[in-house]
């Protein structure tokens, strides 16, 4: 195969991880999160810190969209793949609604992910997300986790 429609498929594979982390997020399906990542893997997000492993970052990002209704967004893909690492970053949006809550039940995140990502057996990867908010709007307490967790 030509080696420039290979490189074409892997950044659209790529691609397709931010697009899984976003559905997986909405749909809070945590299999479908920990097939995103590098056995490995790591998220710097924000006041998550740094989080190592699939199944800890589920269990993090859990907590924080308990009881939210979401809505990811990403854009603006670039993707530099130099064997079997490459760079991707996108630019994202997340809307996060909370019921119930008085006034304003809204919260909007906009910001930057900058990936590493591999290729493993199963596929490409991601080894580690860098989550860079650039601005937020509405209600900072939608997005609050509630007290009992």
């Amino acid at each position: 195969m030509d080696t420039r429609l290979l490189e074409m498929l892997d950044e659209r594979e790529i691609v397709g991880l931010a697009v899984r982390y976003a559905s997986a997020l909405d749909q809070k399906d945590w299999q479908l999160l920990h097939s995103v990542f590098a056995p490995d893997g790591v998220l710097m997000a924000g006041a998550l810190g740094e989080v190592r492993g699939p199944k800890a970052i589920g269990t993090a990002i859990c907590r924080v969209l308990d009881g939210l209704t979401t809505q990811h967004l990403n854009g603006n893909h670039y993707v530099l793949v130099e064997g079997d690492r490459a760079r991707h970053t996108c630019y994202l949006q997340a809307q996060h609604v909370r019921s119930g809550m008085p006034g304003y039940n809204w919260f909007t995140i906009a910001g930057t992910y900058e990936d590493d990502v591999i290729r493993k057996p199963e596929g490409w990867r991601i080894q580690r997300r860098t989550l860079t908010i650039t601005w937020t709007n509405g209600n900072r307490d939608a997005h609050t986790p509630p007290t009992h967790l």
